[in-house]
């Protein structure tokens, strides 16, 4: 593409371009009945016409057949820009749009708006991306951008010839939100949602709700207790009236679609009635199962098989673990089995202690089905599993832990009441290692997990706080202090004596004769290797999406980026939005990101699903597949094919059905129906065809047609039972 060095060069001077331009077409006095089109194309500022001549696109455009005008215009998608469509088909000069512009994904919504408030039918407009398809990529070569946006807009009016009506339907909303995930995201989710007057399902797997954010001791930069953060929201949810709250719970099954999914919720038993229990505490005294490793202080703590998650859990009622229970297990706890329980005779000890008979061992295991409006997605994260870099010893050395490890040892909750040791001694020179399993292809996170140099400089500050003789070193590649006072907070804890080591770790192995490990890597700023010996090693672990969210995505038919966690509808302009219609997702399942953040999006989630509660109906996109009955041979293969279910068989007519509800418009079934049988409306294979004849320039002219041929064309295309996808 382009000139050879030393050829003379085509130039353009985009200075010298006016702010607007207007040319007539050949259809400009055409009868009211004839097809007249309209194209606007869109200087985008400077994005565009700095590279593609305008003028002479629109020039050409009013050459093309059927076009009764060409203007162009400094920004089409301004209220002036689009005044000049409004007035055009104020005054009945066009009744078709095209313009030529940026992407469908930016502006279309707005251009159909503005056709549908002039009373044309939106999908009589049509859109030619002459930014991201030419100004962008062939910056360099103006006369080449040039050609292929005439290019493109001699595709689009090959298009719009044959473009045809098409009418929105609504379906209703039920008045009610599905919210998946109690952590810090679906936590402020649901109480948005619920303090707008509607229900909410709030369904957490873990037997409370509070997530990750309830095991840190303190949050970056402010170094707040989280407690003091977290635990007035998590008492409001537990008292709010609008909100479901099912603990210890998991979605089994999700169907239908935007206004009407129908939700199963499967109920396990916690054994305890949450109404009853005065978290008084003394069963898990009385119980003789005591072992058990807490995961709530990262196995570094042990618990009874009766017990309270935390001391702030909400519901704030025991639970019994039925998978370490003795009478559960093994079906006797001391003299008691389930029998003499049921008889009255012997109780095991738990139950013999507790007043207010909360503990019911005949709590089975229950399916409860909801019909909800919308679903929010905040499944929020596991931890990267610090044994993808064996180099790091976890597992191996007792004194190598990892950050939320570290978290439990630090908090007050925790198993040592806050105070920073191993073994009852306090450690005097602690290392801390970043970016374990983050930003790493060997283990398949090339990501950066965004709050790990943060919570690794708070960690350290905690260690100089508590131990101020203590050693501290943080072995980093990069710091990457993005948020608001995060850089502050980073130059505080090196002032406080913290050392950066710039240079990960090669390996960690045991000081001989010692206890002590030695952390050996390169200092990459000096080029030379160093050696750190360490009572204690924190391993500082990156975020992975929540392996409880596969079954979530199957269910709801989502998408996943490359990194595996869910793909937004659009990372920028719809960052809570998914490819399914009433289905938003936020947090970290999303991304890694810290708490604010996380916040943020699930209140903007909560906004996304309060739009749809508030007005009480969905527009259902009409750009969807059609079946033509008459032709079609009830194969399936499109029922096989299509990837959100749209797709029924009549097993009475022997003949597939679409729902138009759930179809998106994807455009699988069209390309592998054997009988030509599937269609997609606004994307017919005659329309599809046009454009690319007039793209490869095979087509003979495109005739001068009146709105009523044009719909014959369309009606002869479906008479013939369609043509094969043009894929």
């Amino acid at each position: 593409m382009g000139e050879e060095k030393g050829e003379e060069k085509w130039e353009y001077d985009y200075t010298k371009v006016p702010m607007q331009g207007f040319v007539k077409g050949p259809a400009y006095d055409a009868p009211k009945d004839a097809l007249r089109i309209g194209v606007y194309v869109c200087h985008c500022g400077i994005n565009i016409k700095m590279t593609v001549n305008v003028e002479e696109v629109m020039k050409y455009a009013a050459t093309l057949p059927n076009v009764a005008l060409a203007r162009h215009y400094m920004f089409m998608c301004s209220d002036p820009g689009q005044d000049l469509i409004r007035k055009d088909l104020a005054e009945d000069r066009v009744n078709r749009v095209i313009v030529a512009s940026c992407s469908p994904r930016m502006h279309e919504p707005t251009f159909r708006k503005t056709c549908s408030d002039s009373g044309l039918n939106p999908y009589y407009y049509e859109m030619a991306n002459i930014r991201e398809h030419c100004s962008w990529p062939h910056a360099d070569y103006p006369k080449e951008a040039t050609d292929k946006a005439k290019e493109l807009v001699r595709s689009a009016v090959a298009r719009c010839t044959l473009l045809e009506p098409l009418e929105e339907k609504e379906v209703p909303v039920a008045p009610e939100a599905l919210v998946i995930g109690g952590g810090v995201t679906g936590m402020y989710a649901a109480l948005d949602i619920a303090n707008g007057g509607f229900k909410v399902d709030l369904v957490e797997k873990a037997p409370s709700i509070g997530g990750h954010v309830a095991q840190l001791n303190r949050t970056f930069p402010t170094l707040e207790r989280s407690t003091s953060l977290i635990t007035p929201r998590m008492i409001e949810i537990g008292a709010h009236p609008n909100i479901n709250l099912m603990t210890y719970s998991e979605v089994e099954d999700i169907s239908g679609f935007i206004g009407n999914y129908t939700v199963k919720v499967r109920r396990k038993p916690r054994y305890v009635d949450v109404a009853k229990c005065t978290g008084c505490g003394k069963c898990a005294e009385a119980c003789p199962v005591k072992d058990i490793p807490n995961e709530y202080d990262e196995g570094l703590g042990v618990r009874s098989a009766i017990y309270m998650p935390f001391p702030f859990a909400v519901p704030p009622a025991y639970i019994v673990d039925a998978e370490h229970c003795a009478l559960l297990k093994e079906g006797k706890c001391g003299n008691a089995t389930l029998e003499t329980i049921k008889e009255g005779k012997e109780v095991p000890p738990c139950m013999s202690v507790c007043s207010p008979g909360a503990i019911d061992f005949s709590e089975e295991e229950r399916v409860e089905e909801y019909t909800v409006g919308t679903i929010i997605v905040a499944t929020g994260y596991d931890i990267v599993d610090p044994q993808v870099a064996p180099e790091y010893k976890y597992g191996v050395y007792p004194n190598v832990i990892t950050s939320l490890e570290f978290e439990r040892l630090s908090s007050p909750s925790g198993p040592t009441g806050g105070k920073i040791e191993l073994n009852g001694k306090k450690p005097k020179d602690v290392v801390f290692i970043s970016c374990v399993g983050s930003r790493n292809k060997q283990v398949g996170n090339e990501y950066c997990s965004r709050i790990c140099c943060m919570y690794l400089a708070k960690q350290a500050h905690l260690v100089k706080e508590q131990i101020p003789d203590a050693n501290v070193t943080v072995c980093y590649q990069d710091v990457r202090a993005f948020g608001k006072g995060f850089e502050e907070f980073y130059d505080q804890v090196k002032e406080e004596g913290v050392f950066y080591l710039r240079g990960l770790p090669a390996e960690i192995y045991r000081k001989p004769g010692s206890d002590r490990v030695v952390v050996r890597g390169e200092n990459t700023m000096i080029g030379e290797p160093y050696e750190k010996e360490a009572d204690l090693v924190v391993l500082g672990v990156g975020l992975v999406p929540n392996k409880g969210v596969e079954s979530v995505v199957d269910m709801l038919k989502l998408s996943e980026s490359a990194d595996r966690f869910l793909l937004e509808a659009h990372p920028k302009l719809r960052p809570v939005d998914t490819a399914v219609d009433g289905v938003f997702i936020a947090g970290c399942c999303v991304s890694p990101k810290d708490i604010t953040d996380s916040i943020a999006q699930g209140k903007a989630a909560a906004s996304g699903s309060l739009v749809y509660l508030i007005e009480g109906k969905a527009k259902i996109e009409p750009a969807i597949s059609e079946i033509n009955e008459e032709i079609c041979i009830g194969c399936r293969c499109c029922e096989q094919t299509c990837p959100f279910g749209a797709l029924v068989f009549d097993e009475v007519r022997h003949v597939m059905t679409v729902n138009e509800a759930i179809c998106k418009g994807c455009g699988a079934c069209n390309a592998i129906c054997p009988s030509g049988a599937a269609t997609m409306k606004h994307y017919r294979d005659k329309q599809v065809y046009a454009q690319i004849e007039a793209l490869t320039e095979t087509a003979m002219p495109m005739p001068v047609m009146t709105q009523g041929e044009g719909a014959a064309v369309e009606a002869e295309a479906e008479a013939d039972g369609g043509e094969q996808s043009a894929e």
